[in-house]
């Protein structure tokens, strides 16, 4: 049985054709600890075989892509962690958590977390997936396109305008009023 050959290199500058060590990978995994601890290596290592694509720490880490349900979990802790802190209006929130604000309110829309004051809802009659979310009537009115007039009736009955049906939603009364 022969024993994989393996190139000892700096995972900081990674560059396969100057390699710190060559040899058996027990033995290179053993020299890699032995040196990196006593201060010889003051420099992360990585163990590759011959041949390999070596790409820098930060290019791999910037390919992994995270599952996007993991990350919306941790988004949506973090905006109820800050509301039970006292941030309940969806700036607040974004501002406390460093969640982009548009994303903020995805999340608040589409898990319908509860905040304690309303808000105005558009959703786009042929694409329910595109909501958009205001605190304030003039900026949804801005944001559409359409008289805050119109917007107010169509909030009354649910009902369209410019292409987006209309909501008002209430707030929650807070639980030491």
């Amino acid at each position: 049985m022969t024993e994989t050959q393996v190139l000892v290199i700096n995972a900081d500058l990674p560059d396969i054709d100057h390699p710190l060590a060559i040899g058996p990978e027990p033995e290179m995994f053993k020299l890699a600890q032995h040196n990196y601890k006593s201060g010889e290596w003051p420099f992360p290592v990585r163990l590759v075989k011959p041949g390999t694509k070596v790409r820098s720490d930060a290019a791999y880490l910037a390919s992994m892509k995270q599952d996007p349900k993991q990350g919306e979990r941790e988004d949506i802790k973090a905006i109820r962690q800050a509301h039970k802190h006292g941030k309940h209006s969806l700036r607040q929130i974004s501002d406390s958590t460093s969640i982009e604000l548009k994303r903020v309110k995805d999340l608040v829309h589409k898990y319908s977390l509860p905040l304690t004051n309303g808000y105005w809802r558009a959703e786009k009659y042929n694409n329910p997936d595109e909501v958009i979310a205001y605190q304030t009537l003039a900026r949804l009115c801005k944001r559409i396109d359409a008289p805050e007039l119109s917007i107010r009736q169509a909030s009354m009955s649910n009902g369209i305008v410019n292409g987006y049906y209309i909501s008002r939603v209430p707030g929650l009364k807070n639980k030491h009023d």
